[in-house]
């Protein structure tokens, strides 16, 4: 009897701690899963606030790439505060009418700055009067390749091109290696190559024209708009010059590789325009350059843009005075040598 009681007894016992344990079972595992929830919450705030630490850094990064460049000469020299009629983004610009000398447009055209791969229509210029052989393979070497400003080319050294290929590169998409290979190559050398691009610039009357070397990467290569325009006079009537500076690609054959360059300037693809004659230029000391012989509206343009403010501005100061001349017939003031100047802007 006292068993049985004791059985009992233990199996109430029993019954009333089952909830208990019931209970207790599922309040282990919620703590478990709470917990579980805190590591994961802490390691996303961890890898969030990794990430905008990351995208802080690039942003950091993105500012010093993005600083202002260098200012040009014509900027610091004010000329940009100088005011046209055409709205024109060039400090300075020039525009005659090559068959009868008519000054169409000018502005700031007698301030000298450099004028970066501009030079290299001397250069082709040098190259072209000598008579050198065209067919001439030239290796590039480490003496072309660019300690001024540090910029890059496809031309490896080693590569090997003939004078003529080198010309063409160097007018058609302004190769830097390739225009010093040519200087170099000149016959006594680099300095006699420099003094014979000073020789032709004073027999062409370039009195405000200096160069220090064939390339245009130095800022010591200056001259004015009205220099440069006697140059692209003459360089116009010089046939190779034409056809290579106005070509819009070429191929090469370097090694296995097949190596395509274009024009740097996009209007010798544009069907508006009639260009005999081009080159484009930039350093950051001269701004963005071009200097052109087309023909608009039945007359043969000699136009002169320097220093001009943003990449593709200088395109846009050349269609500008397209349209201008396209749209208005030539009257003005005529000056005592006999010109016209239909707008002149001297700052």
């Amino acid at each position: 009897m006292i068993r049985l009681v004791h059985t009992i007894a233990l199996s109430v016992l029993a019954l009333a701690l089952a909830p208990a344990a019931a209970e207790a079972a599922p309040a282990k595992r919620v703590v478990k899963k709470e917990h579980t929830s805190v590591v994961k919450r802490a390691r996303v705030a961890k890898s969030y606030a990794a990430g905008r630490q990351h995208l802080s850094a690039r942003k950091s990064r993105s500012v010093v790439r993005l600083a202002p460049p260098r200012p040009s000469f014509g900027q610091l020299a004010g000329l940009h505060s100088a005011e046209d009629e055409l709205d024109l983004k060039s400090s300075v610009a020039l525009v005659i009418d090559q068959d009868n000398g008519q000054i169409l447009l000018r502005k700031n055209d007698s301030a000298v700055l450099p004028i970066a791969s501009i030079t290299k229509l001397m250069t082709g210029l040098v190259i072209s009067e000598a008579k050198l052989p065209m067919d001439e393979t030239i290796t590039i070497t480490q003496d072309d390749v660019d300690t001024e400003k540090g910029s890059s080319s496809r031309l490896r050294v080693g590569t090997a091109l003939t004078r003529g290929e080198l010309m063409h590169l160097s007018l058609m998409s302004s190769e830097n290696r390739a225009a010093h290979a040519l200087g170099r190559t000149y016959p006594g050398g680099m300095s006699a190559f420099v003094e014979a691009m000073n020789q032709k610039a004073r027999i062409l009357g370039m009195a405000d024209t200096k160069y220090v070397e064939p390339t245009g990467l130095s800022s010591r290569n200056q001259s004015s708009a009205q220099d440069l325009a006697r140059l692209v006079a003459t360089a116009s009537n010089d046939k190779m010059i034409s056809e290579l500076s106005t070509s819009p690609g070429h191929e090469v054959e370097v090694g296995r590789r097949t190596l395509r360059f274009g024009n740097t300037n996009r209007l010798v693809k544009n069907p508006a325009w009639d260009i005999g004659l081009q080159k484009t230029g930039y350093i950051s000391e001269a701004g963005q350059c071009l200097v052109m012989q087309a023909k608009v509206a039945g007359r043969k343009l000699i136009m002169v843009f320097l220093d001009s403010a943003g990449k593709l501005s200088r395109i846009g100061d050349a269609e500008r005075v397209r349209r201008w001349v396209e749209t208005n017939s030539p009257t003005g003031v005529p000056l005592p040598n006999g010109n016209t100047v239909i707008r002149q802007v001297n700052g």
